[in-house]
């Protein structure tokens, strides 16, 4: 039985402009491996020691042959100390996260076994596209985490081969290539490292993580048999399994397409933050450590994860931001297949601002009356009235302020989310109406600077206006 994909799957899965390119993958597991990047970090502090006790060589996790001029494109110098010190992060370090969904279909010699299915299974392989990319900034004098998602489908140059989405860049030449070409977009910025992930166990990794608090922002409900797919989530606060997560991960009906999906995933992510860096994960070090080593392509040694894994079981989560490359998306028969379009001048404010690059671009800050505030009502009841909070903007020079949707969850307090990276008017904003919590995140309203997730702190905050009104 001949299994195909739709067109609209083969126009996101790739360009098609060489028959490379026209690699069957899995659109709806590509933004998991966002989760799957992050959720590294916050493991790897309890897999370190065990990783240690493993091996001691210099490469223990590298699977790639890379050539002397492909090594050559990252920074070779150490990012740890030495002696008593190895498991100190020295300096700034950029990770390249990349995530690897594998068809059966996708690999010259696929394994004997996925032979002869009703079905495209996953294989063990990194030789596919990249389905996510993430570049994370771990910066001790800054005291900071930084991730910064870069989207699948971002139009670029790749060395080569010409204008094609940044995701073919491993097909073509592997993380050397990918990492060139997310430099030449990012303003010429460092990459130290890099790390590929596979899709194969990651229900099992997540399951060895103790599963996920997670609140889900709609009923969720699809299948497809061609890859064993069936999804079936209900709306609502609730404890994930992996197999539930991965549902969660892999749903690709959203508003918002491919970043819809990424701010679901930095969502779940703070969540798996939140509960995974504590003594319980040392119980499940072993499970954990099996999940990774199978499934993980790395030219960081165990001493490098070492000093990554104390820099980040050390970092408060107030200091950890998710970014997002700006951009938007292409319109209807602009190029021969959808893109994520960068913007160039906000590519050069974001990297100046937390990569810390020189640009020769001009960078502003943005006055308060041209700032897009979003507000998005989380309280939990639709009758919430938020004309004395736009008033209060309105009052403070906030000129453009406008009511989107909101994700559905009911907050308890409210997120004043950065969701350009512009975390000095996110705090200035806070500070005008006097309550509220700053996040650096994409979760916002895409077509903001600042979005307002109003929460239940609103409420009260009314109730307490009003009072001394009636007074």
């Amino acid at each position: 039985m001949t299994i195909q994909r739709t067109s609209a799957e083969e126009n996101h899965s790739s360009d098609t402009s060489t028959p490379t390119d026209k690699k069957i993958t899995t659109k709806s597991g590509r933004w998991l491996w966002f989760w799957v990047g992050m959720s590294g970090i916050a493991m790897v502090s309890a897999t370190a020691g065990a990783l240690l006790a493993v091996s001691l060589s210099s490469t223990p996790l590298m699977q790639a042959n890379l050539s002397p001029s492909e090594a050559a494109v990252f920074d070779g110098d150490r990012i740890s100390g030495s002696g008593l010190r190895f498991s100190e992060l020295t300096r700034p370090v950029n990770i390249l996260v990349m995530g690897m969904s594998v068809l059966s279909s996708d690999v010259q010699n696929p394994p004997q076994e996925t032979k002869g299915l009703r079905h495209l299974p996953q294989v063990n392989s990194f030789d596919g596209l990249a389905d996510v990319m993430l570049l994370i900034r771990f910066d001790p004098e800054k005291k900071n985490l930084k991730l910064l998602s870069i989207p699948r489908d971002t139009r670029v140059n790749i060395e080569g081969h010409g204008r094609k989405k940044i995701n073919s860049a491993n097909v073509h030449g592997g993380p050397a290539l990918t990492a060139k070409t997310v430099s030449n977009l990012l303003d010429g910025v460092g990459v130290d490292r890099y790390i590929r992930i596979n899709v194969l166990g990651v229900e099992k990794l997540i399951d060895a993580l103790g599963g996920v608090n997670v609140y889900v922002p709609k009923d969720m409900k699809y299948q497809d048999d061609s890859q064993h797919l069936y999804i079936n989530l209900k709306k609502g606060q609730q404890h994930l399994n992996g197999n539930k997560t991965l549902q969660l991960l892999r749903y690709r009906h959203d508003e918002n397409g491919d970043i819809g999906r990424i701010q679901r995933q930095q969502l779940v992510m703070r969540a798996l933050m939140d509960q995974t860096l504590n003594p319980a994960t040392l119980t499940r070090i072993p499970d954990i450590l099996n999940v990774v080593k199978e499934n993980i392509d790395t030219n960081l040694t165990v001493e490098e994860l070492l000093a990554l894994a104390g820099y980040g079981a050390r970092t408060n989560r107030s200091n950890i931001l998710q970014l997002m490359v700006p951009g938007r998306f292409s319109e209807k028969n602009e190029f021969d297949a959808s893109y994520w379009i960068p913007n160039k001048n906000r590519i050069a404010q974001t990297m100046a601002q937390h990569f810390d690059l020189p640009t020769n671009r001009q960078v502003n800050n943005q006055e308060p009356n041209s700032l897009r505030i979003a507000i998005q009502d989380s309280t939990g009841d639709e009758k919430t009235n938020l004309q004395p909070l736009i008033q209060t903007l309105t009052k403070a020079g906030y000129r453009n302020v406008y009511i989107a949707k909101s994700w559905g969850e009911p907050l308890e307090m409210t997120h004043i989310v950065a969701q350009q990276g512009d975390h000095s008017s996110a705090e200035t904003i806070r500070d005008a109406i006097g309550f509220g919590e700053v996040r650096v995140e994409s979760t916002g309203n895409l077509g903001s600077d600042i979005s307002i997730q109003v929460g239940k702190d609103w409420v009260k905050q009314l109730k307490s206006l009003e009072d001394s009104l009636q007074q």
